[in-house]
């Protein structure tokens, strides 16, 4: 097969490895069965058939519990190799027969990869893992680890037999492999009975076989030996198999005939069987034909898996996007409600109001600006006295104030995100175990440092526009803390922090001194300036904050590895459907 095919399977194996599909939403269990079986299908069938079409065929028989499909392969063969019998599931561990000039091709791990290899004489193939025979008796729900090899002559070269455990099996483990190994069939020999036929399980797993264009041959086991019967049962038979739209190549009818003391079925009741079988492994052509239809249909059936796969991933992908807007949500609302609380002015309320009136005084709006500097210099006379000066206890106040709103605004950002996370099962999923909505720690101090920084830059400012002789001066005069302070109030008290003299929010007459005291000081302009700058270092900052908040969250959604990505699936699709119309076209 050319390197092309090879590589389309390869990409689409790498991204199902890839998928963990972590969020249970509705679909998400179903879809991480698909992509289980889908890389089944791949191991035990797919690959190893198309890395080699000229392996001889292997023919699985399967059927429902109790219809003699060991009895059935003992007779193949000529003598007991599986054990049959009353006691249910008898087949405990499958049972592969080959001719001996084939065993390189069933020794390794061609097919089959995931089972250790036993041959007849006990003895474990080199290159696969040590197997411990358990005594299954088939109660357990785990299936068999290993797969038995036995070499006999009576089966033809190109043809290999594979008795397998019971579809409708009583144990989940045997249901289990009963299923994998159908899936690693280029030919499916289904076993039932005349009085079992009909049954429901048989019947959905001939559907999908069916839909996976699997070639199956179908016996019917144990027909009352009555003029007619065989014929009525056959047509009626084959009227279900038309309604279902399940087309099999071959129907075998075997009589009820008494078993001889090794619990042999007489050569002739199977002697159409054995002659059609020994025709297949003599006719290479047929036997081609057989193992490209299958493997066409079973690379078909996995560009179907790929593409519901895809959707499933597509699905996962928007709920973590859901949950992500979720948190963008609950954080954004808390940034809207910090920068309100700035821009309306509500920090200048209370203790702020008191410390920045200490500062400018109380009095009647000042007639002059040299009225506006003298009252401020009485006011900061407190420094040399020994008392805490105004503008440092209004700088601290405001600080305090925005710290109190950023701690209190996240803290319910956070609550708002973990409850929408907690109404959903997949949001439920990534909370579990970790209680996001606590306040770090060390949370309150970050906060508080970055207000104390964002307050350094404004004294940085200040400082940075009165560098010229005339400005120091006046600066020197009333103090940079003072008038950095000024800045703060400015920006606080301005709708949208943009200071114009006219929007105002709460301490109206002590804000516009401060603005009077700025625009004398360095100009309307620089003002303007001034402001723009501190409001976007403060908006850095405040961003950072939120963010910092929201971290705890946003490492939940990084750790949803494994999501996929549904448009390299959409390729996977296209890739495969291509190569199941190659497998068809090629002879």
């Amino acid at each position: 097969m050319a390197t092309p095919q090879d590589a389309a399977l390869t990409r689409f194996s790498a991204h199902l490895r890839g998928l963990e599909l972590p969020l249970p939403i509705e679909g998400a269990e179903q879809a991480r069965a698909e992509v289980s079986s889908a890389l089944d299908q791949i191991g035990d069938h797919i690959a190893p058939r198309l890395a080699s079409l000229d392996a001889p065929l292997l023919v699985v028989v399967g059927g429902s519990t109790g219809a003699g499909k060991s009895t059935l392969v003992n007779a193949l063969v000529g003598h007991p190799v599986t054990r049959s019998g009353a006691i249910r599931p008898t087949t405990r561990r499958p049972v592969l027969l080959h001719h001996p000039d084939d065993r390189a091709w069933f020794a390794g791990s061609r097919v089959l990869p995931g089972l250790a290899r036993v041959h007849a004489d006990g003895d474990m193939s080199a290159d696969q893992p040590a197997f411990e025979d358990t005594g299954d008796s088939g109660a357990d729900d785990l299936p068999a680890t290993s797969l038995e090899l036995r070499a006999e002559t009576a089966v033809p070269p190109g043809l290999a037999l594979l008795d397998a455990p019971d579809i409708d099996s009583v144990a989940a483990g045997n249901r289990e492999l009963a299923r994998q190994l159908l899936r690693a069939a280029d030919l499916w020999l289904f076993v039932t009975t005349a009085n079992r036929y009909a049954d429901s399980v048989p019947w959905q797993v001939l559907a999908g076989a069916a839909e996976r264009e699997v070639t199956v041959d179908v016996v019917m086991n144990r027909i009352p030996d009555h003029p007619g019967v065989a014929e009525e049962l056959e047509h009626d038979l084959r009227e279900m198999l038309g309604r279902e739209g399940i087309e099999i190549s071959r129907l075998f009818l075997v009589a009820e005939t008494s078993l001889d003391a090794e619990s042999m079925l007489p050569a002739p009741a199977v002697a159409e069987l054995t002659a059609h079988l020994a025709a297949l492994a003599a006719d290479a052509e047929e036997r081609a034909r057989i193992a490209r239809r299958t493997l066409a249909g079973a690379v078909t059936g996995l560009s179907r898996s790929a593409a519901a796969i895809a959707e499933h991933t597509r699905a996962q992908q928007e709920e973590g996007k859901r949950l992500a807007e979720e948190v963008d949500l609950a954080f954004s609302g808390a940034r809207t409600r910090i920068g309100e609380a700035i821009g309306d002015g509500s920090l200048l309320r209370g203790e702020v109001l008191a410390r920045w009136q200490d500062v400018v005084g109380t009095g009647e709006f000042f007639r002059s600006v040299e009225n506006v500097f003298s009252r401020v210099r009485d006011r900061l006379g407190h420094a040399l006295t020994g008392r805490p000066a105004p503008s440092i206890a209004a700088e601290q106040a405001l600080g305090t104030g925005l710290v109190h709103v950023v701690i209190d605004e996240t803290a319910r950002g956070a609550e708002r995100a973990e409850a929408a996370w907690r109404a959903t099962s997949a949001g439920r999923h990534l909370a579990a175990g970790h209680d996001l909505s606590r306040i770090p720690e060390g949370y309150d101090e970050e906060v508080s440092a970055a207000v104390r920084a964002w307050q350094g830059d404004v004294l940085e400012l200040v400082r940075t526009e009165g560098a010229d002789r005339r400005t120091r001066a006046r600066l020197l005069s009333l103090g940079v803390n003072a008038v950095g302070v000024a800045l703060m109030i400015v920006v606080f008290a301005s709708t949208a922090f943009i200071p114009t003299g006219l929007e105002v929010g709460a301490g109206a007459a002590t804000a516009v001194v401060g603005q009077k005291l700025l625009e004398t000081l360095f100009g309307d302009e620089a003002v303007r300036r001034m402001a723009r700058v501190a409001r976007e270092r403060l908006t850095t900052r405040l961003d950072e904050l939120v963010a910092e908040r929201a971290g705890p969250f946003q490492e939940r959604l990084e750790a949803l590895a494994g999501l996929g990505d549904p448009a390299e699936l959409a390729v996977d699709v296209d890739q495969l459907e291509q190569l199941a119309q190659q497998i068809r076209e090629e002879r």
